[in-house]
């Protein structure tokens, strides 16, 4: 069973996968996949470089991801470059995990993009986590020290919530307590294997 997970930025995807893991599910992250592919030395890194000049890469090499940010979501043709360059190389890799994890009751395949990309065709069942609009702006800008502008143009680069609940197979709020997220989770894991 490939379980794609999605939800808007700040819903709380990461947290939901892990409860997802702490019950035994293997879980495939396309954020850590990302940052994987446009390592230094991968040919991803030198495309990024020759597009976006040396002006977004850090001291030791790696990519500045906040430089890169404010390039691209400051510029739509921008950002479908650098989402070029790097969704395909996510979704090869995507598949050599799935491939290498065929055997597990279930498999997490969290994609913040899921429909954006394509992705839901890879999936059994798709499940979107949301939250209450407040709380994911008071969550992005603690945790991440994010501005108003800067959520809202994280969102923009988004197909809106309810466009992902109406697309997707299952739901779990997310605004709850932790404890109400992880009973759904588990009660959802229970369903999926029933």
């Amino acid at each position: 069973m490939i379980l794609g997970l999605t939800g808007s930025i700040g819903s709380g995807k990461t947290f939901v996968t892990r409860c997802f893991e702490d019950l035994g599910a293997v879980a495939i992250r396309a954020d850590e996949l990302a940052r994987e592919v446009v390592a230094p030395g991968t040919p991803a890194h030198s495309e990024i470089l020759r597009h976006f000049g040396p002006g977004v890469l850090l001291p030791d090499g790696n990519l500045n991801r906040v430089e890169l940010a404010q390039k691209v979501f400051a510029d739509p043709g921008a950002r479908r470059l650098l989402e070029s360059i790097i969704h395909p190389r996510v979704r090869e890799r995507e598949i050599e995990l799935i491939e290498q994890h065929l055997g597990a009751p279930i498999v997490v395949l969290e994609i913040p993009l899921l429909f954006e990309t394509g992705s839901q065709d890879m999936c059994d069942e798709v499940l979107v986590v949301t939250i209450d609009e407040e709380q994911r702006r008071a969550r992005l800008k603690e945790s991440r020290g994010m501005t108003d502008e800067q959520i809202d143009a994280r969102l923009a680069a988004q197909l809106p919530q309810e466009e992902k609940l109406r697309r997707a197979t299952c739901h779990i709020d997310n605004s709850g307590t932790r404890e109400q997220t992880r009973a759904a989770v588990a009660e959802l894991h229970r369903r999926l294997l029933s």
